[in-house]
């Protein structure tokens, strides 16, 4: 069962890195303030190291890890792009991100409590990605 839930979990965390990610990647191009957009790459190069390391934990059990639910994607693509051609600001982009950061949030922390026989190595790293996320909620607050 630890092994099963570490795995679940270590997916879970995965897709939200790279939903994360991709979501910057979107974003990014558009924003004004060099602050922003340092506090933005910054983001994104934490999450890439974080990924990394679920997914050298990820080959440890012989697993590939979970894309982002493609239904997700692309419910998001949509938002983020209808809202950017009505307004290109950076309080539209903090929103946006913030917005993501919220739903990663309370996704990794459900998944947290349902996998609770994950290994303590897994649910570190996933509090870990939590962190991240509030971080990046914190500091985007000055652009909403």
């Amino acid at each position: 069962m630890i092994e099963q839930d570490t795995v679940k979990l270590l997916r879970e965390c995965d897709a939200g890195i790279r939903m994360g990610t991709e979501s910057i990647d979107e974003v990014v191009d558009y924003v004004h303030a060099p602050q922003m957009r340092d506090l933005l790459n910054t983001s994104r190069y934490e999450h890439s190291q974080l990924g990394t390391e679920i997914q050298a934990q990820l080959d440890r059990f012989q697993d590939k890890g979970k894309s982002p639910n493609p239904v997700a994607q692309s419910m998001s693509w949509i938002k983020t792009n209808m809202r950017l051609v009505m307004d290109e600001s950076d309080a539209t982009i903090a929103d946006l991100m913030t917005d993501g950061c919220n739903m990663g949030v309370k996704s990794l922390n459900r998944y947290l409590n349902q996998y609770e026989a994950a290994d303590e190595r897994s649910k570190d790293i996933a509090k870990r990605l939590i962190n991240l996320e509030q971080q990046l909620t914190i500091d985007l607050r000055s652009y909403l």
